[in-house]
């Protein structure tokens, strides 16, 4: 983990550096919506299970889910028991049992069409937000932002919130995000984001691999 403190210039060379691997992941997240219903669910489940836990560990516990088959079939005890690793791992276990339910129709998930809906991606987070236990502000704004629908909504973890202040963007890492302080600190990041030139999702992905030393999603 990464204790330097970040710069505009600092962001610019790193940039530089890894733009083209960034803007892959991101071209990945756009064509995410080609795929399966299920591969959506994924990035659902995954970003369900992100809070106060390491993202790769996460993946990497989705995945292995994924090709036991207990994502889609299995019990919350059964989810619950592969979450090791992941904080909170029962609640988290229940969220995705509530998930499956809420986008099942006969027997299928049906995900996609409901995204689609929306007009833009402000209010496909709100909806996210009420509908989908578990699933705070960052949660749906990181689910949106995968599936390449929220490439301008921000993600703020504590990798970002840091990162914000130490660019002078935010005077202080708030204790908590209500929605308000949330939509204020994600209004600012933008501004900074065309300020600096550099777009978003692009940011994110920046200020991410700067703190933890490597692109992920």
């Amino acid at each position: 983990m990464s204790s330097l403190v970040l710069t505009v210039k600092m962001l610019h060379e790193v940039y530089k550096r890894r733009r083209n691997e960034i803007q892959k992941r991101i071209f990945e997240f756009k064509n995410l919506l080609k795929r399966p219903e299920e591969d959506i669910f994924v990035e659902l489940c995954f970003c369900l299970c992100t809070p106060q836990s390491r993202a790769t560990t996460c993946w990497n516990v989705i995945s292995k889910m994924v090709k036991e088959g207990i994502l889609f079939y299995g019990s919350a005890d059964d989810i619950a028991l592969c979450l090791k690793g992941v904080r909170f791992r029962r609640n988290k276990a229940a969220y995705i049992i509530e998930a499956r339910r809420l986008f099942a129709e006969k027997g299928q998930i049906k995900i996609k069409s409901i995204l689609l809906e929306f007009k833009n991606p402000l209010v496909a987070r709100n909806w996210l937000v009420k509908r989908v236990k578990g699933l705070g502000m960052k949660e749906a704004s990181h689910f949106l932002r995968n599936v390449g629908l929220g490439l301008d909504l921000a993600i703020l973890d504590r990798h970002v919130l840091r990162s914000l202040k130490e660019l002078n963007v935010i005077r202080n890492v708030p204790r908590t995000l209500t929605k308000k302080v949330y939509e204020d600190i994600e209004e600012k990041m933008r501004i900074f984001s065309r300020k600096v030139e550099i777009p978003m999702a692009d940011l994110d992905l920046l200020i991410w691999s700067i703190k933890t030393g490597f692109v992920f999603k």
